[in-house]
């Protein structure tokens, strides 16, 4: 089984309203996460980041200057993904990256297809309950995950950490990785 985890990076918090302004990804294959590759870019917004934003994510106007537009750049992280599809996984992904992705792909006026994806927060809810913490840094604490070198919220830097994350809480369900354990939902990419 193919998995994409990825990570955007936004001008805010409503896709309505604010732009992708960074997109990284793993593409791993279940159970052999030593195979791993890799795609990054940044996005070029319509409109300015704000100094709230370089402070949490440090991408300046400098970072998206020359790079490509969101159209272009989702088309390659389609292409990244793969014809045959994958399972995407994202912290959050449902309801935060997978509606930017379907905004802009509406938006940009780009042809959609339908792919599995999953919040890799339910991973963590299945594994310690209800109990609160379900954010990405409570979980890699749990872990033990080191976020030593590490820049978070930069989506490379949030995708290494994920990636970690998501094939040990996978690895405590399900050690062979044979079987997802948790609910996929379906969203969409621009069709390649």
């Amino acid at each position: 089984m193919n998995l994409i985890i990825f990570d955007l990076e936004t001008t805010g918090l409503s896709p309505l309203y604010h732009e992708i302004i960074q997109i990284a990804a793993v593409k791993v294959r279940a159970g052999q996460w030593e195979d791993e590759e890799l795609f990054d870019t940044f996005v070029q917004p319509r409109q300015r980041i704000s100094d709230f934003i370089t402070g949490l994510t440090g991408i300046t106007e400098d970072h998206v200057a020359e790079a490509p537009s969101p159209a272009d750049a989702l088309m390659s992280f389609s292409r990244f993904i793969g014809a045959e599809g994958a399972m995407l996984i994202a912290h959050n992904g449902p309801c935060f990256d997978m509606r930017f992705i379907a905004e802009n792909c509406t938006r940009h006026g780009l042809p959609v297809r339908k792919t599995e994806n999953l919040d890799s927060r339910a991973f963590s809810r299945k594994i310690w309950g209800g109990r609160s913490g379900h954010g990405l840094d409570p979980i890699l604490d749990r872990l033990g995950v080191s976020t030593a070198g590490v820049r978070r919220h930069d989506a490379r830097g949030d995708v290494h950490l994920l990636t970690q994350a998501v094939r040990k809480m996978w690895g405590r369900l399900v050690p062979d990785f044979q079987t997802c354990p948790v609910t996929t939902k379906i969203g969409v990419i621009p069709a390649v």
